[in-house]
């Protein structure tokens, strides 16, 4: 960020000293950053505090011209705040904007803020910064959706459903256990945004253009005061460094992956022929041309959104994949991909969250899908091997029962035990005890299986996650 050409209407830009002309206005245009970094003005002023702080401490300036541009900063950000202070969108960036406030406020104190440091560790603070504030929120809102998820589970431990795989019948499951499939997906999104923010909550502020700074900077002290857990070890890297921007991207692209997979079985689920599913009226939409229509438009637009979140990360990694150490201008196209994910992402999974909480589950349907697709054949197999005989040939067994009741045109409870014995003499009437879907899901009480007890564990450990969000 050394280079740029726009200066505002009353200060001169912040590199003028060099340039002896102006420069052209479309060239103003094509270079400004502020409508895409205002979004940072109170972690710039967070920063530009702490580094004043410091400043201060470390005896480079005057401790009352560090206490005075500490009170200008106070003043900006409450005015910010209240909005009685606009955004004035003719600076080039909000670094501009808030160090030329503050010396219309305070004068020549003023221009001291930026001593010891260039908008190239700045910028890279910043962001820092709104990523500290933005993640927190971002993983609330995931244990928020999964207390949601936790209460639908909690509902429905009982309530049978086709499991499926290559989206056909598998083995029955329950609602319950479905729902905590997409919990346990989130939780695996909140604990990588956690894991980030190790790698986020570290100070590049004092590696200055590239070459860090002549001046005697206590970089720890100014680190701490930030709440930062340490400070970066190369200046080259500190200021050329964007891993943080892909690494959040690329969780928050995993995020909306989720979303889009529990979409995708939204919209199928509230087909006529699924019918699982009936969404409120509130999170649907109608057709302009067919009356009858009740459209899931929230679950396809989130689903359609995903495309934005992986482009955003592909944008960071595309432009960063030729940099030359240090600092390139190419580097200012960071925020717009990296705002955008956070924005999607954010207002996905709000919406997501109303739009499943409001949901009603057709539980008969759910039940009724059971009866058909041979889900229990496996149960079959199990119920051969208990008896002792091998998995292998058991599965055989169970393949020539379902054979025989595709011929028949009935269901693998609906055969005689005689068409049972044609295909092993090891199997009797407790054969009809152990097939029906209800005995199947509540036989499956391995760890992290279906059956309502282990289920119920699964629920409870879910919702000894969530209490994150008290904590």
């Amino acid at each position: 960020m050394e280079h740029g050409t726009h200066t505002q209407d009353n200060h001169a830009a912040l590199w003028h000293g060099r340039f002896q002309e102006g420069p052209d206005a479309a060239a103003v245009e094509f270079e400004t950053s502020i409508h895409v970094d205002e979004r940072m003005a109170l972690d710039d002023i967070r920063g530009s505090r702490a580094h004043a702080k410091m400043l201060g401490h470390a005896g480079i300036i005057p401790q009352n011209e560090a206490d005075a541009i500490i009170a200008g900063l106070d003043s900006i950000e409450k005015d910010l705040n209240e909005g009685t202070l606009k955004i004035d969108y003719s600076a080039e960036d909000i670094h501009s904007f808030i160090e030329a406030t503050l010396t219309d406020r305070i004068g020549e104190p003023g221009k001291k803020v930026h001593t010891g440091r260039s908008r190239n560790d700045q910028i890279a603070l910043d962001e820092r910064l709104y990523l500290c504030r933005f993640i927190p929120d971002m993983q609330n809102r995931i244990l928020t959706l999964i207390s949601a998820l936790n209460e639908i589970a909690e509902n429905h431990t009982k309530d049978i459903m086709p499991g499926y795989t290559h989206m056909q019948h598998a083995q029955p499951v329950t609602l319950a256990h479905h729902v905590c499939a997409w919990s346990w997906m989130l939780t695996r999104d909140w604990n990588r945004l956690e894991d980030a923010l190790k790698r986020i909550r570290i100070s590049p502020i004092g590696a200055g253009a590239l070459a860090g700074s002549g001046l005697p900077l206590d970089r720890k002290y100014e680190a701490k005061e930030l709440g930062f857990d340490e400070i970066t070890m190369n200046s080259l890297d500190s200021v050329s460094d964007r891993d943080y921007c892909i690494e959040v991207t690329s969780a928050l692209s995993l995020i909306q992956m989720h979303l889009s997979r529990f979409c995708e079985e939204i919209v199928l689920w509230s087909t006529t022929e699924f019918a699982f599913v009936d969404l409120s009226e509130k999170w649907s939409t109608g057709s302009s041309i067919m009356p009858q229509k009740k459209n899931p438009d929230f679950a396809e637009l989130i689903r359609g959104r995903t495309g934005r979140v992986y482009g955003d990360q592909f944008a960071l990694l595309t432009m960063m994949k030729g940099l030359p150490l240090a600092y390139d201008r190419d580097m200012q196209e960071d925020k717009q991909p990296l705002f955008d994910a956070c924005d999607v992402v954010l207002s996905c999974l709000n919406v997501f969250t109303y739009m499943i909480s409001s949901a009603k589950w057709n539980l008969k349907a759910m039940s009724d899908a059971c009866q058909d697709g041979f889900l229990n054949a496996t149960d079959v197999a199990d119920y051969l091997v208990r008896k002792g005989m091998p998995f292998r040939t058991a599965h055989g067994v169970s393949a020539r029962s379902v054979r025989i009741a595709i011929e028949k045109n009935c269901r693998l409870e609906e055969l005689s035990l005689e068409d049972f014995k044609t295909c092993s003499d090891l199997i009797e009437q407790d054969i009809f005890d152990i097939i029906p879907p209800a005995a199947c899901v509540n036989a499956r009480k391995t760890d992290g299986g279906p059956a309502e007890e282990k289920v119920k564990e699964q629920i409870a450990a879910l919702k000894e996650f969530a209490k994150k969000i008290k904590a």
